[in-house]
């Protein structure tokens, strides 16, 4: 992607990518605008310590599609975008910053609306809040939804429900191995919900307390990162970083199905349609991982937020899921695919209502 940025905007049809910077505290980063065909963009905003400005940028830009696609599928009337910070979460932050980074924000003028997303808090959310209203992750004493993870296991769960129903002819987990690479705070929530069904589980994380600390917790077994997805399981749920279906790991996959909440699971598209070819049921991350915003801008609607009316929405994923694997078998193509097509399909569809609207208004 280096020195090809246009060509990129370009390629995939983006709207906007802005850069920010102010000398006075060390702020650094990009917000990319992808699609506002349904709503104004939405997405997290991410604080990472990337190896060059070009790895963020793309991470930015793959993100903030990756939004565009999340939101239409699940039925929401957002855009997609997404917010990078340049910088160690562990150390970098400060006050100054994330104020610094609202006010760019509302410059925007609600463009872009910011939330959660790995290495920033709802800590930072309230802090960004100061500055613009434009902050859809909150405190619940804030009218937010509050923490958010529990509902993206969630969307997780019914994603794989939704695949066993597929696979195994019952959407029932109990007896089924599942292997959870990542007990940050969404992995640790799939692993609460698939104790409850009864699974067999195995766990792997590289923070070997942490894996000690859920194992004991919950009687799980343990496995190395490196060799977790490896596993000869019925569900393999990735929960860490993304690329980890690659040209490597593909060929050492023994699961029946991949559901997990990791983003960019695919290092490539190509690795989609070789999961199709093994027979391999993938859960498309952005379905599966669609539970926690599904949630968290529920507030976003008239009335405010409501608790029930977001769970329900959550809930509903598994309908979701269902009909992309049908649109999968009807259509012959894998569910990566089919998870587009529904997406576009519905940006596509309201895209002509509001051209059809306007011009109404226009002729009257």
């Amino acid at each position: 992607m280096e020195g090809k940025i246009f060509e990129y905007l370009e390629k995939y049809d983006y709207e906007n990518l802005f850069f920010f910077n102010d000398n006075q505290t060390g702020l650094k980063g990009v917000i990319c605008v992808h699609d506002t065909t349904l709503g104004p963009a939405t997405g997290g905003c991410r604080m990472w310590t990337y190896a060059n400005e070009w790895d963020a940028i793309e991470d930015a830009l793959r993100l903030g599609r990756g939004m565009t696609y999340k939101y239409a599928a699940a039925g929401i009337d957002l855009g997609g975008g997404k917010a990078v910070i340049i910088g160690d979460p562990k150390t970098q932050k400060s006050e100054a910053l994330f104020r610094s980074f609202g006010r760019f924000i509302n410059r925007l003028n609600g463009l872009y609306i910011t939330g959660l997303d790995v290495g920033t808090t709802l800590r930072d959310m309230e802090t960004m809040r100061l500055e613009t209203p434009y902050v859809v992750t909150l405190p619940r004493e804030f009218g937010g939804a509050g923490q958010i993870s529990h509902y993206t296991a969630l969307s997780v769960f019914q994603s794989m429900k939704a695949c066993a129903k597929e696979k195994f002819g019952v959407d029932n987990l109990n007896g089924l191995r599942v292997a959870v690479q990542g007990i940050g705070s969404v992995g640790y929530n799939v692993v609460k919900y698939l104790v409850q069904e009864k699974a067999m589980i195995t766990i792997a994380d590289i923070d070997q307390d942490r894996v000690k600390e859920v194992s004991e917790e919950f009687g799980t077994n343990i496995e190395t990162p490196d060799r977790i997805h490896a596993l000869d399981v019925d569900i393999y749920s990735p929960c860490a970083l993304g690329k980890v279906i690659n040209d490597q790991s593909i060929e050492e996959l023994k699961c029946q199905v991949v559901a997990g909440s990791a983003n960019n699971q695919l290092a490539e598209n190509k690795h989609g349609d070789y999961l199709e070819e093994l027979g391999i049921l993938y859960a498309p991350d952005y379905i599966a991982n669609a539970g926690g915003t599904i949630f968290d801008t529920d507030r976003l609607k008239p009335g405010g937020f409501n608790e029930e009316r977001g769970v329900q929405a959550v809930e509903r994923v598994y309908e979701t899921m269902t009909e992309l694997i049908k649109i999968s078998k009807d259509e012959r193509i894998p569910t990566y695919r089919a998870a587009d097509l529904l997406a576009e399909r519905r940006i596509d569809s309201i895209g002509k209502a509001k051209q059809l609207r306007k011009e109404i208004n226009i002729s009257m």
